[in-house]
């Protein structure tokens, strides 16, 4: 199908359905959009990642089952 053939079908409809098309384009194109920016954005390895490593320094969590039976006592005691 050539553009001038889509134009003339777009031209023949009721502005309700015209609008309908305009919609239907703005969210292919958002769509398409989303879909190339995420197949352009570069791969990184887990261990660059910035959360990787943010409790590094607590002291706390140095027996991580330990803390995490502590925390559960203190929010579970009645």
């Amino acid at each position: 199908m050539n553009q001038e053939k889509v134009w003339r079908e777009i031209a023949a409809l009721p502005p309700e359905a015209q609008q309908e098309v305009l919609d239907f384009i703005q969210f292919l194109r958002k769509r398409y959009k989303q879909t190339r920016a995420k197949e352009q954005r570069p791969k990184t390895q887990l261990a660059e990642e910035a959360f990787v490593g943010i409790w590094r320094d607590r002291e706390d969590m140095e027996d991580s089952s330990e803390w995490v039976r502590g925390v559960r006592r203190r929010e579970w005691e009645c």
